[in-house]
This record gives C-alpha cells, sequence and structure tokens, in this order.
C-alpha cells in the first residue's frame, strides 16, 4: 500500500494531456453511434474483472462504471481469426470451420456474401470506419463493401534492433519477444490506431451515424513497453500468476495436442531461462499502455459530443496464459483461454452493472442490432444480451461455448467448466470451488449429472476445418485415433514432446 501513492503520481504523469484535441463534430445522429474497441490477446487480468490484483487500468475501471461489465464472457476461440471471424459474423467455428489463421471466411462461397457487423450497419445506413486489427485477414475486395474509410494497420511499431530475450524455442519466432528499450510511446502502432480514431471522432461529418470500429494490438506478443509502463509493476515475484507444479497431470493427453509445436514458450522453458516473471510484468505493463490508449479514444468520444448517442462495445479477442496450466499463449480451452474483458456502455445500457451470467462474443451481433433498434439478419447464433444490459440478474438461456479445432468444445456456465475432446476424454471444473482449474471431477461418479447437463450443449453442427485452413489447425480421426497438426501425422497416445 505504501507504493499506491506513487504509483498515481505515475499514472498522473503518463496521462496528463496526452489526448488529442477533439472538437465537436455537430449535432448527435438520431441513430445511435457505434463504437466498437477490440484488443488483441487481452486476458481477464484487468481490474474490473478480478484477474490480477496489481492490474492498473483506470479508464477500463471508468468504462465499467458508466456501463455494464460481463464478469463471465467468453470468445468462441482461442486464436485470433476463428474469434473475429466468429464474433463479426455471428456464427461459430463450428458451423464455418474456420478454425485457424486462416481462411478469410470471404473466400468460402457459403459465407461470402453474408454481412458482418460492419457490412449490416453499412447497409443500414451508418457511415463506417476502421482502424488497426479488427479482422484478422479480410480480402481488399471486401473491406470497401465494409468501410467507407480505413486507417492505418496498427501493429507493433518501433521495434528494437535484436530480439530483447533471445532465441526462444519453436523456430525462434521473432514475435516471441518482450521487455522494454528505449523507444517513444508515440511510435507504437497502438498510438497511431488511438491518433487516426480520436481524428475520426473529431472531423467525422454528423449527417449519418457513425460505426466506428478500433483495433488495438498489445498485449499480444511482442510485448513492448517504455520504461514508465514497466515502472508501474514491482520486479518481483507479486506479478506472477499462482500456479500449481504439475497441475496438467489431472488433463488429459489430448489437451497436450492443441498447444503441441507452436512458438509460445512453456513455463518450463520460462522457468529455466528466467524469462518468466519477465513476461508477466511486460504483459501487465501492456495492459495499461493499451488501456491508455483506450482512454485517448474514450476521451474523444467524450469531447466530440457523441457520447451520449454512441453505444461502446470493448471486448479482447480471446485470452492469454501466463505460465497457468504449465504454458504461454492461448489455443487451450481453458479459463484463462477463454475469458475475456467484455463490456457495454451507452444508450440502452445500464450503468455500473455487472453481469455473472455467461456471456459470448458472438452476441456482439444481435445485441448491436437491438441497441440500435435495427433488424438483425437471419441466422445469427448469439443471444441479445440487452436483457442482462438493463438486469444484471435476467436470465440467460444457455452457457458459452469455445470451439479450439473440430470435435474440441468448452462449455462455460456460471458455476462450471466442461471440456469435450476430440477423443472422447473430458474435464470437468467447479469453477466457484476451484477457479484455477487443477482439479478434474470428470472420472468422479458424483459429477455425472453435471457432466450430462453440459454435454448437451456441445455444437449439433462441427463441420471439419474449412478449405485454405492454415497452420494451427488439428484434425482427429475416431476411426484410426490419428491426428495431424500441419500436415504431420502422428497417433493420439504418442508422447508429446516438451519443449
Amino acid at each position: 500500500m505504501r507504493l499506491y501513492p506513487r504509483f498515481l503520481l505515475l499514472f498522473a504523469a503518463v496521462f496528463l494531456g496526452r489526448s488529442i484535441p477533439c472538437q465537436a463534430a455537430g449535432a448527435a445522429s438520431a441513430k445511435p453511434n457505434v463504437l466498437l474497441i477490440i484488443v488483441d490477446d487481452l486476458n481477464d487480468w484487468v481490474s474490473p474483472l478480478g484477474g490480477h490484483p496489481l492490474a492498473k487500468t483506470p479508464y477500463l475501471d471508468a468504462l465499467a462504471r458508466r456501463g455494464t461489465t460481463f464478469l463471465n464472457g467468453h470468445a468462441q476461440a482461442p486464436l485470433c481469426n476463428p474469434s473475429r471471424t466468429s464474433f463479426l459474423m455471428g456464427l461459430r467455428p463450428s458451423t464455418t470451420g474456420v478454425h485457424g489463421l486462416a481462411p478469410s471466411i470471404r473466400t468460402l462461397a457459403e459465407w461470402r456474401d453474408r454481412p458482418s457487423i460492419p457490412q449490416f450497419f453499412h447497409q443500414n445506413g451508418y457511415r463506417t470506419l476502421s482502424v488497426g486489427k479488427v479482422w484478422h485477414a479480410i480480402p481488399a475486395a471486401t473491406r470497401a463493401n465494409e468501410f467507407d474509410l480505413m486507417g492505418a494497420a496498427g501493429g507493433v511499431g518501433v521495434r528494437p534492433p535484436a530480439k530483447l530475450i533471445g532465441p526462444t524455442p519453436g523456430g525462434n519466432n521473432p514475435l516471441m519477444d518482450w521487455g522494454t528499450f528505449p523507444h517513444r510511446d508515440e511510435d507504437k502502432g497502438d498510438w497511431k490506431v488511438a491518433d487516426w480514431a480520436c481524428e475520426q471522432l473529431a472531423t467525422a461529418a454528423a449527417d449519418k451515424p457513425l460505426f466506428l470500429s478500433v483495433g488495438f494490438a498489445l498485449p499480444h506478443v511482442p510485448c513492448y513497453v517504455t520504461q514508465k509502463w514497466m515502472d508501474l509493476y514491482p520486479d518481483d515475484d507479486r506479478v506472477l500468476p499462482p500456479i500449481r507444479p504439475a497441475e496438467r497431470s489431472t488433463t488429459p493427453q489430448f489437451s497436450w495436442f492443441l498447444h503441441w509445436s507452436l512458438p509460445e514458450p512453456r513455463l518450463s522453458w520460462l522457468q529455466e531461462h528466467k524469462q518468466w516473471r519477465n513476461l508477466a510484468r511486460s504483459y501487465l505493463a501492456s495492459i495499461s499502455f493499451v488501456d491508455s490508449q483506450i482512454g485517448r479514444v474514450l476521451d474523444a468520444l467524450e469531447k466530440s459530443g457523441r457520447r451520449d448517442n454512441t453505444i461502446v462495445v470493448l471486448a479482447g479477442d480471446h485470452g492469454y496464459h501466463i505460465g497457468e496450466k504449465e504454458i504461454s499463449g492461448k489455443n487451450t480451452l481453458w479459463e484463462r483461454s477463454t475469458r475475456v474483458p467484455f463490456f457495454f456502455a451507452g444508450p440502452g445500457v445500464g450503468a455500473g452493472g455487472r453481469v455473472n451470467r455467461p456471456a459470448e462474443l458472438l452476441d456482439i451481433y444481435p445485441t448491436l442490432a437491438a441497441l440500435a433498434g435495427l433488424s438483425a439478419p437471419a441466422g445469427l447464433e448469439g443471444i441479445s444480451l440487452a436483457p442482462q444490459l438493463k438486469d444484471p440478474m435476467a436470465p440467460r438461456e444457455r452457457p458459452a461455448i469455445t470451439t479450439h479445432n473440430q470435435g474440441n468444445h468448452a462449455v462455460r456456465s456460471e458455476r462450471w467448466r466442461y471440456i469435450h475432446y476430440a477423443d472422447g476424454t473430458e474435464e470437468l471444473y467447479d469453477l466457484v470451488a476451484d477457479p484455477h482449474e487443477w482439479n478434474n471431477l470428470a472420472a468422479q461418479p458424483k459429477s455425472a449429472a453435471v457432466l450430462a447437463e453440459h454435454r448437451k450443449w456441445l455444437p449439433k453442427v462441427d463441420v471439419p476445418a474449412a478449405p485454405g485452413s492454415a497452420n494451427r489447425v488439428l484434425t482427429y480421426n475416431p476411426a484410426t485415433k490419428a491426428l495431424t497438426w500441419e500436415g504431420k501425422a502422428f497417433k493420439a497416445n504418442d508422447p508429446v514432446p516438451d519443449r
């Protein structure tokens, strides 16, 4: 607690004068504007969710106070492309077959002409703008049908001359890097993304309602931060998440295959090379930096005169492990990989609401349509969250479901996480009694009723990986028990190498 005044001074120094001037752009449209903010790899460590006791996210705290926070919100896939494809199109990965970093859904004939969220608003008279990473990848020809104007792609921005942490397993991927080096916040990709969004809020004409989507890259690796952000967090083990030695010993071996042959280092490597604390600290510092950029955009919205008539949605596209379950990275069906910050604010949204009901990013599409007074397209697989935005205790008809390649699904209810793997193995965790998912209850006879209740929510439609799927796609043949990963074939009982 003695450090708290120091943190306040640091935040005052960091945030003071950072917002660029944004003047009111005219009277607000009768239709509500929409500001959709997506943050790459942002897990549930942010302070409104209480995920990490040291996390400092004052702008997210302020957004939570003026809107509604979904405390049990989950992505439909623990990887960028399938997650973003899912919530932007309103369809599950198990429906489209988009499970990997490719393909773009617009290359698939069945879905080529189906309107995405921005296209839907474009068709309903909105001026649609986008900056940074919103889609993971979208063909240039499609962009003109979705957006009137697009800004910079964002990304990492300035980089150090060489990797800060040295070679890493899995091919020494350049993304696997973190830490601080001499550079300016203004030279980062996320700063430029916020600049562009702020400028549009200041200057866009008021003849049409706005749909502005903003995608921030951090805390996605490489987690590069300037020293002032690193200084917000102590250089000691308080930054580390709680773990239990060999905590995957009770999980099915199939769980390892979903995280096999990936560039993200495992906990054993992080510990051996004394990088675990550095990664955790850099990730936390990156969260605080991107929170400041979110704050710049929200301040610009306020100064534009549009705030009271703008629906704000903010979410992470999926979570990220920092040593939990003995790994770093995403690509799992556990809580740390699927639970995300998920906020709504603006007209039709209660202030200070905190919802424990399960919610899915898939629900963004029908919720925005409902709040804007528009008829949503047929066939959306999400459910409008409008009832919970008015009353946090309003009932919810189903749990949240996450899919990671065909046959692998997690079902998250208010109390339980159930995981079903393609080979039929299972996990079950009581998240009230066991929030770290250390005790797999699936094999216990007393779990039979809970298992049966959650199994019924497994997707009835579960298509194979779509044509053109690239890396990070795993296929399993139940008849032969053969697995294929990036074209490499092996058996489900083969030993998984530990990096």
